[in-house]
């Protein structure tokens, strides 16, 4: 295993440890006195995540030129649109939405804490995908990187919806 894919995997386990640490500590602090319009928005914000977490995995299967019986991610065609055409990570920004909305939803300094240093730990992750991405598919990637945000998806909408426009 190469030095990159070692540190990859320490990240990776360091995010998502802070994540099920955040989700514990979030439901053992979920009846303390909160303010409940951000605790809203932190459900809110779960409920989106959730979106952004399982729609990939069809998108992939069904574009991504995965062979019959290996894991959705296998995919062996760069795969830009639907939910990909909009952000070029829907499931790691899951990730920050569910480390987002557990923060609010908590209202602690612990989750918080957690939470900020997991979505930073997931912010990294997203680069190397994207290093990845070029790795594997080149150009293609590098041309794909310009059309959508890593992850902001408002602005993967509005340039979805430019293009659609100028067609």
């Amino acid at each position: 295993m190469t030095q990159r894919k070692v540190t990859s995997a320490v990240i990776w386990g360091l995010m998502m440890t802070l994540t099920v640490s955040q989700v514990i500590l979030s439901l053992f602090l979920y009846n303390r006195p909160h303010l409940s319009v951000i605790r809203n928005a932190g459900w809110i914000i779960l409920w989106i995540a959730g979106l952004f977490g399982v729609i990939p995995t069809f998108t992939f299967r069904k574009k991504g030129g995965v062979a019959k019986g290996r894991d959705y991610t296998h995919t062996t065609v760069l795969v830009d649109r639907g939910i990909y055409g909009v952000v070029r990570h829907p499931q790691y920004l899951s990730f920050m939405l569910i480390n987002l909305g557990l923060l609010l939803i908590a209202q602690q300094w612990l989750t918080i804490a957690m939470g900020v240093v997991a979505m930073a730990l997931n912010y990294q992750i997203m680069v190397e995908a994207d290093q990845a991405g070029i790795e594997k598919f080149g150009e293609e990637y590098r041309r794909y990187m310009q059309r959508a945000p890593r992850m902001n998806f408002l602005a993967g909408v509005i340039r979805l919806a430019r293009h659609r426009k100028s067609e």
